[in-house]
């Protein structure tokens, strides 16, 4: 019978999830890793090498370490669910004139419930990731997220969504180690290569990092439907046409295809005339926001103005703001100014450490 019981452990193959599993197997908890299969790329049209948590190589290293460690290894293949719920959001936020979170809703509808429903099947009482996160309970019963010690790493804004009865069950083992730490414990370990292994910051169901093929991919007749569109000033002027209006996001200045003898940048796409607007920097600059579909992490609503940390995008270092919650939606009243405001983007909430919440941006 093992110290802590039985965990189900996320190894997608690198070097964090890897090392997570091992972490927990010596402190006596009984592992089993699994690694879950969310994407081919033959399915995106990409020409370039598989790689990533998806690919073969990954699930190899995932097993190979299981196996020298002694303990099981599943695969478990999600394809069917993650191409329904993650890519067909990812493809209609587009079309919609978005930008989408995919690792958000991927995190919060389809990993964690892949891995709770596996995990009830092998008897384990918990899961484990190897997110830079870390997570305890309060005294009110509510379990909190908090950021983890590397702030270089930290991975607290992509967990926003996860649900209090999901976190009861879940354990982020590096929380409290930075990224060097943890390819040091890689190399006591061992597993020079593993410790080695570079970092993909791609989505992995865009393995060239290219949206726009993977959007043309998918939606073949799109290009041809959206091409010629104008570009716009923000008074209205037109001054050019595009070549479709979700080949765009808020905030974009390179790539354009257009010279107005001054840097410009998307301000805002309107997909019912197919036309995106241009402005100056000052253009993107906004002192209010409205957030949709809330999650509340560290309480269970917040019916007062409360002054938090309000951060719009993953390294975005974060704004002193005021929120207020209003049924599922939370309005942002910043103390200053912030550039680039884009609608589908994740808004989260901080005070201090803690994970408030979040939700996607209006």
């Amino acid at each position: 019978m093992s110290k802590h019981g039985r965990i189900l452990v996320a190894m997608s193959g690198g070097v964090d999830s890897s090392v997570a599993a091992v972490m927990l197997h010596e402190q006596g908890y009984e592992v089993i890793g699994l690694t879950m299969k969310t994407w081919d790329y033959a399915s995106s049209g990409a020409n370039s090498k598989e790689t990533g948590c998806c690919s073969l190589d990954s699930i190899n290293d995932a097993r190979s370490l299981a196996v020298g460690y002694g303990f099981p290894h599943y695969i478990l293949d999600i394809r069917n669910e993650f191409g329904d719920y993650v890519i067909d959001n990812f493809v209609d936020e587009y079309l919609a004139g978005r930008t989408p979170n995919p690792c958000v809703l991927c995190n919060t509808h389809i990993k964690w419930e892949a891995l709770l429903k596996r995990a009830d099947k092998l008897d384990c009482e918990f899961i484990a990731t190897g997110h830079y996160a870390n997570i305890r309970q309060q005294d009110n019963g509510r379990y909190v997220i908090s950021k983890g010690r590397d702030e270089n790493k930290d991975q607290s804004y992509v967990l926003w969504g996860v649900s209090q009865e999901n976190l009861a069950r879940t354990k982020f083992p590096l929380g409290s180690f930075t990224k060097a730490e943890i390819r040091q414990m890689a190399f006591d370990m061992g597993q020079e290569d593993l410790a080695k292994k570079s970092e993909s910051y791609e989505i992995c169901f865009v393995p060239d990092n290219d949206y726009r093929s993977f959007l043309k991919h998918r939606v073949p007749e799109l290009e041809a439907d959206v091409a010629g569109g104008d570009f716009v000033l923000v008074d209205g002027t037109k001054v050019g046409k595009h070549q479709g209006y979700p080949f765009y996001t808020i905030g974009q200045r390179k790539g354009l295809g257009i010279a107005l003898g001054k840097p410009m940048f998307v301000t805002q796409i309107l997909p019912e005339s197919n036309t995106v607007v241009l402005g100056e920097e000052a253009d993107l600059q906004r002192r209010e926001a409205t957030v949709r579909n809330l999650n509340l992490i560290k309480y269970a609503s917040i019916n007062e103005p409360l002054e938090a940390i309000t951060k719009i995008r993953y390294k975005d270092p974060g704004t002193l703001s005021h929120i207020h919650q209003e049924g599922d939606i939370m309005k942002v009243n910043f103390h200053h100014s912030v550039t680039g405001i884009a609608p589908g983007q994740s808004a989260v909430f901080y005070e201090g450490n803690d994970l408030l919440g979040g939700g996607f941006l209006m």
